[in-house]
């Protein structure tokens, strides 16, 4: 009887521990995908992986050990592949871990978030184009440098003073952090996706490659049409009101669900043409 109860345990054991393995093998692959599509290294990634599996499947078939050896070797080399090329959607996630509130309060937040949306509602009926960058846990030091240093109180009357046509700063980036505008005139990174409206501006793509660096969210109003978008996390919305741009940064800042958060990072927007769009020709300067 002990024999017998011992190889019942034994069959279980074995049992469970590969489909574990399994399980957790399928969890990964999933979320690496997830995570992989959309951005801009997945061609890269999905020509690596078929070229492997193929390689895979010829070494074994006509026994190629030498073949097999490099490919067994080149497991090592791959792993630092993947932490050069997706750099800064890795960035981002490390970032999500230890993010911490952007205002010291949910009041504050809200009044910060009003500002935001008094500005783009003034300047989206005047069609005066405007690029607000909300700064979060990942630092815009690297855009700073090509703006001019302002650090004063976030109000609409300022920056609309800041983004008014005839001024010789409207035409950059605006960073505001912790209620606070800190630089103006900034030159944020163009995004590289090749899958974009070609009716996308210069401002609209600035946004999006900001948002595709770092954490931020980048507030966009369109200079031929007034509407009103954002970027967050490389996915562009464009059209939206000024209700839905409140809930979005409520979202964010006042009411942020971590681990949604978390699985949105890992699962990008699928392009920048969701949403109402609006037929916007944003000048490419």
């Amino acid at each position: 009887m002990p024999h017998i109860l011992h190889l019942i345990d034994s069959v279980v054991a074995r049992g469970w521990r590969p489909a574990l393995e399994i399980a957790i093998l399928a969890v990964g692959i999933y979320y690496s995908f997830n995570f992989v599509r959309g951005t801009r290294g997945a061609p890269v990634v999905y020509g690596f992986v078929l070229l492997v599996l193929s390689l895979t499947v010829l070494s074994v078939l006509l026994q190629l050990e030498v073949l097999s050896w490099l490919l067994r070797s080149f497991v090592t080399f791959a792993a630092v592949s993947v932490l050069i090329i997706f750099q800064p959607e890795l960035r981002r996630i490390l970032a999500e871990l230890g993010t911490h509130p952007i205002f010291a309060t949910s009041h504050e937040q809200r009044e910060n978030i009003e500002v935001v949306i008094q500005t783009v509602e003034r300047l989206s009926e005047v069609r005066i184009g405007a690029l607000i960058a909300i700064e979060q846990s990942i630092s815009l030091q690297e855009a700073t440098e090509s703006g001019l240093l302002v650090d004063c109180e976030a109000t609409p009357e300022m920056l609309e003073t800041i983004f008014f046509p005839n001024n010789a700063i409207h035409d950059g980036g605006v960073i505001i952090k912790g209620g606070r505008i800190t630089y103006a005139a900034c030159i944020f990174p163009l995004t590289q996706r090749q899958d974009l409206n070609a009716s996308l501006g210069t401002r609209h793509r600035a946004a999006i490659g900001l948002s595709e660096e770092t954490d931020a969210v980048v507030v966009v109003v369109s200079e031929e049409t007034g509407a009103i978008s954002h970027a967050y996390k490389g996915q562009l919305v464009r059209g939206v009101t000024a209700e839905q741009l409140r809930a979005f940064l409520t979202s964010i800042f006042v009411n942020p669900s971590k681990p949604n958060r978390l699985l949105r990072l890992m699962r990008p927007g699928e392009s920048a043409k969701g949403g109402p769009v609006a037929a916007d020709s944003q000048p490419k300067t």
